[in-house]
């Protein structure tokens, strides 16, 4: 007889859209399955998205996004989760408490505006994810942008990446990654639970088409999480993977493009 398949592990994304392939659920998905994991989905939003931007959002009800939580964990189970974009309050509620119960470890990328600079999150939105969502997550990892939409705190050394991290920290996840792609220099992440420190870097890649990044790293730490690897393990490894993408950037339309999910297996070929 043959041995049944191993079951790869599972990682569950809750989050937008994007048509256009790059980011969002789309980009988690190809993420995952480059990592490895079976990915799965809960959709909070639809997006209209190509690489010059969002032309359109349209949020789904809570009831949706709850019954397809439920239906997946309560049959599947998952050994991580990933939210992304969660655009109101009512979802921000809504996912938190479903997460709160669900004993998987969690990160959360506060996901605030896109790429382009077009808001994906509504403004009063932002104190259900300081108090609720924040609180549940074993990882946040906000860029530059949704720390200063946060906290109020704007950074632009690394010192003040530190600040920064004290601020969310502050709020109640279990470790921060405060990302540093926007400040000149080096590509430098700051990974803290208060205590201790990792200071992760990557050399600056000359590739303008970086759409999807945050979603990627989001998912990449996730996929590590859900294998047991530790926090520090998984965003190490996230990190390497998301350079890698990076680089490997290509251009899609007249806009910015996306990283490259597959970027591993076409380095394998």
């Amino acid at each position: 007889m043959t041995a049944p398949a191993p079951i790869p592990p599972r990682v569950l994304t809750v989050a937008g859209s994007d048509s256009g392939g790059g980011a969002g659920i789309q980009a988690d998905l190809k993420t995952m399955l480059a990592l490895g994991a079976h990915g799965m989905s809960v959709l909070t939003a639809v997006t209209a998205q190509n690489s010059l931007g969002v032309q359109g959002a349209w949020e789904l009800p809570a009831d949706a996004v709850r019954a397809q939580y439920r239906s997946v964990v309560d049959d599947i189970g998952v050994q991580a989760v990933k939210t992304g974009m969660l655009s109101s309050a009512a979802l921000v509620d809504t996912v938190a408490e479903l997460l709160a119960g669900t004993g998987a470890p969690v990160v959360v990328d506060p996901v605030g505006v896109s790429k382009h600079g077009d808001p994906l999150l509504a403004a009063e939105a932002l104190d259900s994810v300081r108090t609720k969502l924040l609180p549940v997550a074993t990882v946040a990892t906000p860029n530059l942008d949704e720390v200063a939409q946060l906290t109020g705190v704007t950074v632009t050394d690394e010192p003040g990446m530190r600040r920064a991290a004290t601020e969310i920290l502050g709020h109640g996840p279990r470790w921060v990654v405060i990302k540093g792609g926007h400040l000149p220099g080096e590509a430098v992440d700051l990974l803290t639970d208060g205590s201790e420190e990792h200071w992760l870097r990557a050399p600056r890649l000359d590739n303008r088409h970086t759409h999807g990044t945050g979603c990627t790293l989001a998912s990449a730490i996730a996929c590590g999480l859900a294998r047991g690897q530790d926090v520090p393990t998984a965003v190490r490894g996230a990190k390497e993977y998301v350079t890698g993408a990076i680089r490997a950037g290509f251009a899609l339309g007249g806009g910015i493009g996306p990283v490259d999910h597959g970027w591993l297996t076409r380095t394998a070929g």
